[in-house]
């Protein structure tokens, strides 16, 4: 074939612009990326001679293979992997294949500077390859595929435009030659220095040293030849020899003793692995001997990644046996909960000779989850104990996933599971509480768990139901998460404790004497309230006499069973639940001036439209304190300005 010159997609344009031109703080990793890259096309053909060993055309020996050149400022990573088909040459290196690389260009086009120099994007959002253009002018990769006898030379210099052609090639796997760019001594930047021994040898060993194959690279030495007893001979002029060696340990991390293992090995190889920039939040190292034998180490990130909570998000859980890479995404070894840890199986237990399908269906793969999700449990609680500040850091992070496993489980099971793993603001810390520690402190006598939803901690402090329960020294838990009341109710109770709203139903705080004198004032006064209500044309189902408020005149609470009022402004935004309401309640204060205006009112004229004002404004009042929008702003100012002037 001829060559052909094809564009880039138009999001893969962006981002080479953004590579080539904005992204220096990090360039170091393009060679972890690639490197890594050819790990992965040898563990694939290594996969597909499982069950086609023919595949391999007699070629085992698996390596890398790096190979600078000084006089023309060249590196090039050479591997012996499955190679590439002209159709994943255009599919792979023309677009951004990973969902969510197109987001993050956008996003990180609207970030200044400053931010740009705080991120290593390479690696996250399947965009590694190109991270070769951060140092090079041009890229040439040339690859022959092991189902086929083509071999095809692809190059660009991130103008925008490739090209592809055949060549030749003898044996399967592909080379990637980056010609590197001109030092830049204004910015002080360097690349020559990527044809260096020593830079080579310390980006291996920080970034790829566990790559399960053999990095190598011919080193070139001046020595004197040596006699046949190992001695340089006398007068003898030194020589080049050149020979090959292999820059990475090529022993799993977690194949190790892990008492031998430092901290800062762990995070490097986290960092490597799952290409991340901050170091994990915890890890989770074991052994496992008996019927099924697996060794895991996982990892709880410090940070959610940008598309955590999307649909794009995929689990990052790797599967392995007897030290062949099987799966990428074993979905099947974490809750959905979980699905933030990150982290590898190894078991020798697995047939090799099935197909993943069957894989996943696997009996032992339900074992090891089981197990998995046990281990995180235990750690996250110790985690819980032992630090409770830094629990809630990760608790930002990712306490809405492990609410959402309680929230989506109708068999309660994960209820039992998570409901320790919780925390909340409350009303009598400024820290996070577990409800196990709520339960600690909580009065005699106290029946039930008081909670109230709303968007913010000091919104719910000023609430007007907050004032008899702070009076009977009462702590209430906070919901400040969309998905948390919701949870709550799923949960319904904590260790035979009932969980409590304090704006829906009666609170039943009050002696039965003033539950008599409330009642005695509401049949006084049954007239008038109902007349309310009539004024507020079927807004609230009711109109009552509160036994719950001090010094504000009006709230609004919702039936015991319904909707709350929260839970109305969330559904409210969902697609076809826009008429989803909570059934409200006017709650009216009998000790406040404001009742005692309005009975003045309704004695000298029921049908008077001044008491429709009042109650208008009451009502909207109410909603204001809630969070909910005016419907008719206008109206409310009018009548709110009728009544000022008198």
């Amino acid at each position: 074939m001829s060559k052909e010159t094809k564009s880039f997609q138009a999001e893969t344009k962006q981002l080479l612009e953004l590579m080539i031109h904005s992204i220096y703080t990090h360039k170091d990793v393009f060679l972890r990326e690639l490197i890594s890259n050819s790990s992965d096309a040898i563990d694939k053909i290594k996969f597909k001679s499982l069950t086609d060993v023919s595949i391999l055309n007699g070629d085992d020996d698996f390596h890398i293979y790096l190979k600078p050149d000084k006089n023309v400022n060249t590196l090039s990573i050479i591997d012996n992997g499955i190679g590439l088909t002209y159709d994943e040459l255009v599919e792979n290196l023309g677009t951004i294949a990973k969902s969510g690389s197109k987001a993050f260009v956008q996003q990180l086009n609207e970030m200044n500077e400053t931010s740009k120099s705080d991120i290593d994007i390479i690696g996250q959002f399947g965009v590694g390859f190109y991270s070769a253009f951060m140092v090079a002018n041009r890229v040439t990769v040339i690859t022959k595929s092991a189902y086929s006898d083509k071999a095809y030379k692809w190059e660009s210099t991130g103008d925008g435009t490739y090209t592809i052609e055949e060549t030749n090639r003898d044996s399967r796997g592909t080379t990637i030659i980056l010609e590197l760019r001109e030092n830049d001594a204004d910015n002080e930047t360097t690349f020559d220095e990527y044809t260096e021994e020593y830079k080579l040898r310390e980006l291996i060993g920080k970034y790829s040293d566990y790559v399960r194959y053999p990095i190598k690279l011919d080193i070139e030495r001046e020595e004197i030849p040596k006699d046949e007893n190992g001695k340089p001979i006398d007068g003898a002029t030194a020589e080049t020899v050149i020979t090959t060696e292999t820059l990475n340990s090529m022993v799993p991390l977690w194949k190790k003793d892990k008492n031998s293992i430092t901290d800062e090995e762990y995070n490097n190889f986290y960092k490597s692995k799952f290409h991340d920039w901050i170091d994990p939040l915890d890890k989770i190292h074991f052994k496992v001997e008996g019927n099924i034998e697996y060794t895991a180490l996982l990892y709880i990130p410090s940070k959610a990644p940008f598309n955590f909570y999307s649909k794009d998000f995929t689990k990052n859980i790797q599967l392995y046996t007897k030290n062949i890479f099987i799966m990428d995404n074993c979905d099947e070894l974490i809750p959905d909960h979980f699905r933030f840890v990150k982290g590898l199986v190894d078991s020798s237990d697995f047939s090799l000779n099935i197909s993943r399908e069957i894989l996943q269906q696997n009996k032992q793969l339900r074992v090891i989850s089981k197990n998995l999700e046990k281990k995180i449990i235990s750690t996250l609680k110790e985690f819980q104990q032992n630090n409770l500040d830094k629990y809630a850091e990760f608790w930002k992070e990712f306490g809405e996933a492990i609410k959402g496993g309680i929230y989506n489980d109708f068999t309660s099971q994960n209820k039992e599971k998570l409901e320790d793993l919780l925390i909340f603001s409350t009303s009598d810390s400024d820290k996070f509480s577990t409800l196990e520690n709520y339960l600690s402190r909580m009065k005699e006598g106290q029946e039930f768990i008081y909670y109230v939803a709303g968007e913010n901690k000091e919104a719910l402090e000023k609430l007007p139901q907050m004032e008899l329960v702070k009076d009977k020294g009462f702590e209430v838990i906070f919901l400040l998460d969309r998905i948390d009341e919701f949870m709550i109710d799923r949960m319904n109770e904590y260790k035979d404790k009932k969980f409590k709203s304090i704006t829906k139903g009666d609170l039943d705080f009050v002696d039965n004497e003033k539950k008599e004198e409330i009642k005695g004032i509401e049949t006084e006064n049954k007239d008038l309230l109902d007349r309310i209500k009539k004024s507020l044309d079927n807004k609230v189902s009711g109109v009552k006499i509160s036994s719950r408020l001090k010094t504000s005149p009006v709230c609004i609470v919702t039936d015991e069973n319904g909707l709350s009022l929260e839970m109305e402004k969330i559904m409210s935004e969902l697609p076809n639940m826009s008429n989803a309401k909570a059934n409200k309640i006017l709650e009216i204060n009998p000790s406040h001036s404001i009742f005692t205006k309005l009975k003045s009112i309704y004695n000298e004229d029921q049908n008077s439209p001044l008491l429709d004002d009042f109650s208008y404004i009451l009502y909207n009042q109410a909603l204001l304190i809630e969070g909910f929008k005016i419907e008719d702003p206008v109206l409310f100012s009018e009548k709110l300005t009728k009544i000022m002037v008198g």
